[in-house]
């Protein structure tokens, strides 16, 4: 990183950000589907694998309320 030009230190910060910005979005709706039962504390101290898990489990729960008619609020 030290030898680098302007331009690829802009474009890094630049990826970074859209990383960032992707994370946050995760955890908020981690947040939002858990209903309160995780907070953006605990949802940021999740290690990339417990949220990969919470995310299957959500998309498991999404379908099966897609096949059942219920309502999901």
């Amino acid at each position: 990183m030290l030898t680098w030009s302007l331009d690829e230190i802009l474009a890094e910060a630049k990826k970074l950000e859209k990383e960032q910005s992707a994370l946050r979005e995760e955890l908020l709706k981690i947040c939002w589907y858990m209903r309160g039962g995780v907070t953006l504390d605990e949802a940021y101290a999740m290690s990339y694998q417990d949220r990969s898990i919470v995310g299957d489990i959500v998309k498991d729960n999404m379908e099966t309320t897609k096949k059942s008619g219920l309502p999901f609020f």
